[in-house]
């Protein structure tokens, strides 16, 4: 197996995707975000799955059952399973984040451009792994 490596942080400031699976594994999903100035990931659950994020650019705010705390690059935030959460764009430019779910979330390798085509699509986690 190859696992990943890779710079975390050229490969998410250079990202511009709302949403791109850079790499699935059985137990963990490593995942780039770019949020666009004004807008957000969308309050959700997940209630059978913990999640992680670091800002590396941007600044922003993250609300984690009703609590909200400012964020920015360095930051890291993590969500427990079944937590109320989101994270809005505060700042004039893209918000880039890479997040990490524990078991997967997404369907191994997609890419939604803008949050959009994010909250057209209804994929999840379909057991295939990126190896």
């Amino acid at each position: 197996m190859r696992g990943f490596v890779g710079n975390i942080d050229e490969l998410t400031e250079n990202n511009s995707d709302f949403r791109h699976v850079l790499y699935t594994g059985r137990n963990l999903q490593l995942v780039l975000m770019a949020i666009a100035p004004g807008d957000q990931i969308g309050e959700e659950v997940h209630e059978d799955r913990d999640q992680f994020f670091r800002v590396e650019y941007g600044e922003g705010e993250v609300q984690i059952d009703g609590v909200s705390t400012a964020v920015a690059a360095d930051d890291a935030i993590i969500v427990p399973a079944g937590a109320r959460h989101n994270v809005i764009n505060r700042g004039t430019g893209l918000l880039q984040l890479y997040t990490i779910y524990g078991p997967p979330e997404h369907v191994d390798g997609v890419i939604h451009r803008t949050k959009a085509d994010a909250e057209g699509s209804h994929e999840h986690f379909d057991g295939r792994t990126t190896e």
